[in-house]
Formats: C-alpha cells, sequence, structure tokens
C-alpha cells in the first residue's frame, strides 16, 4: 500500500523520474532526478528553475545542496510510464 512506503523507499522509487524540488526560499527546481544522497543533495537533469509558477532559467544538469531543500515532490504530471 502506497500509505506503508518509507521515505526511502520513496526517493528509490522516483529516481530517473521527474521532479519537483521546492527550496526554503520559495523557489522551484522541475527536471529528472538523477541521484540524491543521505543529505538530501539532489543532481537533476533537464532542470527548470520556476519562480511563481512561470519558468526563468533552463539548465542541463543541477546540483542542489540538501541544506536549501524544503521538500522534493514526484511531478507526476511529467511521467511518461
Amino acid at each position: 500500500m502506497a500509505q506503508d512506503r518509507t521515505p526511502a523507499a520513496f526517493l528509490a522509487e522516483i529516481v530517473g523520474k521527474p521532479v519537483v524540488v521546492r527550496l526554503n526560499s520559495g523557489i522551484d527546481y522541475r527536471g529528472v532526478l538523477s541521484c540524491l544522497d543521505g543529505y538530501m543533495n539532489i543532481a537533476l537533469e533537464q532542470t527548470e528553475e520556476c519562480v511563481n509558477g512561470e519558468v526563468k532559467n533552463r539548465f542541463g544538469d543541477a546540483f542542489i545542496r540538501g541544506n536549501n531543500v524544503l521538500y522534493i515532490s514526484a511531478d507526476r504530471e511529467r511521467w511518461t510510464e
């Protein structure tokens, strides 16, 4: 069942999938989760920087330090299963 998943299981499931990473500053980064570590340092591919829902920049790859991350969410609208 979905509610029985651990955070670690959720993170393992979304590697290679589109995600939204919200920073403490309120800025969102959308991209494909390449990898992450135990400190929540995140590597994204095909990254877009969004401010108030508007794309401000596009990056091929981006690295986000874990201490700046408020949350990470699956971007299910962009999943192609």
